[in-house]
């Protein structure tokens, strides 16, 4: 009697091993691979061959005229501002970006004497259909001339656009918040 009872219970031990063995090996994950930051000399050495491309000829030139300084004149006078991300006073100047621009919901600003352009990013509605909300909401209310508050932590540049780009993280008008951005999920 025994021996039958050790047979049967034999075969479900091993059988239920190479299940539960097959199952770890289902639900490991797959180790990345962590690369190790490229040094100074191969940043150096992957931008010089970026220079020598087309893209790379191009953006130089425009780096090296008129437009090119003027973007940067431009950045360099909020640059402060931006990295200590304090508060600039700004005027609405209009409420559409230049023709052809791909950055989403913006605004033309002055600041300091010099145009930017204040993109907030595109513009994403409420799932729910019912009730049509969208983030930006409030900032369709500005009106050109209007007087704002905004704080960022990064100014841009394009080749593309005669203007720097400032990113909305905040604005105010009036001491209302009009926006204030999301603070990211899963980041620091």
């Amino acid at each position: 009697m025994k021996k039958i009872i050790y047979s049967l219970i034999l075969p479900l031990v091993v059988v239920t091993g190479l299940v539960l063995a097959n199952r770890e090996i289902k639900n490991e994950t797959p180790k990345k691979s962590i690369s190790k930051p490229i040094s100074a000399d191969e940043r150096k050495a992957a931008v010089k061959k970026w220079e020598a491309t087309p893209a790379g000829k191009l953006y130089k030139e425009w780096e090296a005229s008129p437009a090119g300084k003027k973007v940067y004149a431009s950045e360099a006078k909020i640059s402060k501002s931006i990295r200590d991300s304090t508060k600039m006073e700004a005027v609405v100047t209009s409420l559409s970006l230049p023709p052809g621009s791909r950055l989403g919901f913006g605004v033309m600003v002055r600041i300091n004497g010099d145009d930017f352009i204040l993109a907030f990013g595109p513009e994403k509605s409420d799932k729910n259909i019912l009730n049509f909300k969208n983030e930006f909401e409030k900032l369709h209310s500005l009106k050109v001339n209007d007087k704002i508050i905004i704080r960022s932590r990064n100014v841009s540049h394009a080749p593309k656009y005669a203007y720097p780009i400032v990113s909305g993280e905040y604005v105010e008008q009036d001491s209302k918040i009009l926006y204030k951005r999301a603070p990211r999920k899963g980041g620091c």
